[in-house]
């Protein structure tokens, strides 16, 4: 009895004397979110065929298929082409935090996260940043497989670099949309039709394919203010060396506008979530 009593008080003392680990921060938090996105590749690498495996197909049929057509050669079309299709392809993918995080709600996984004692927007912003990452890889195969079929950007590595940069800051601020739909909508497969059928006439409607001034002038107005279409201008003066401060500025302002509406209204309801 002595030594049970003597025994249950050096276990009160030891976890009386035990230090508590400290709190992690919200960068830590961030990241360790960033990386269970990042591990789910490594046991569904098949979540990597939207951005390998996709732009390699649209980028080879709509060269081959209507280069000769709309400019006369491959060669020139490329010029004008990859761009466009870079920035159509990642802001596609863009969908797919929203569609992860209605996942995570689905399963239940959403209630385990709320329940833990970590910075709020960390599972959010921790899944954005992967993607981030998803859409660095995409920018790049479209990119070096470009210059393989001869796409020669006038405006050097660094331009290059700035279109890629400015593409995943709008890219990142346009899935905000996505995470918030991802609250509200049921289903998974609810929130893949609503995103394409936004995305596809924003896409398809634009300046990807085409120069405006050859379309009919009402369906031009729409096209010179689409979002698409100014991003796509953006992206493409960077690689070519023609960029403009205003066609930059008017990404950034985009950006800013879409993250200080979705941002907030997502977390509202990733806070009131039942």
């Amino acid at each position: 009895m002595t030594e049970k009593s003597e025994d249950d008080k050096k276990l009160r003392v030891a976890l009386r004397s035990r230090t508590r680990p400290k709190k992690p921060s919200g960068v830590t938090n961030t990241l360790t979110f960033a990386w269970r996105a990042l591990l789910k590749l490594k046991y569904v690498p098949e979540q990597l065929l939207d951005v390998t495996v996709f732009p390699i197909m649209f980028l080879l049929m709509f060269t081959y298929l209507f280069g000769g057509a709309i400019a006369g050669s491959t060669g020139d079309y490329l010029q004008f082409l990859l761009p466009g299709i870079l920035a159509m392809t990642v802001v596609t993918i863009t969908m797919y935090t929203g569609m992860e995080l209605n996942n995570d709600i689905t399963k239940g996984i959403f209630d385990r996260f709320r329940s833990l004692p970590i910075w709020r927007p960390a599972v959010l912003v921790g899944a954005l940043l992967m993607d981030a990452v998803r859409y660095t890889i995409a920018s790049t195969i479209m990119i070096v497989l470009g210059l393989i079929m001869g796409f020669r950007p006038e405006g050097g590595a660094l331009g290059v670099l700035l279109a890629v940069a400015l593409l995943v800051v709008f890219s990142f601020s346009l899935s905000w949309i996505w995470t918030t739909l991802g609250l509200i909508l049921r289903t998974e497969k609810s929130l893949m039709g609503v995103s394409m059928m936004v995305l596809f006439p924003l896409t398809f409607v634009s300046n990807v394919f085409v120069d405006p001034s050859t379309l009919p002038r009402w369906l031009e107005a729409f096209v010179d203010v689409n979002p698409i279409s100014l991003l796509v201008t953006a992206v493409r003066g960077l690689m070519h060396g023609t960029v403009t401060f205003e066609q930059v500025g008017w990404v950034l302002l985009a950006s800013i506008l879409l993250t200080a509406i979705f941002a907030p209204l997502t977390m509202y309801l990733y806070r009131n979530k039942s």
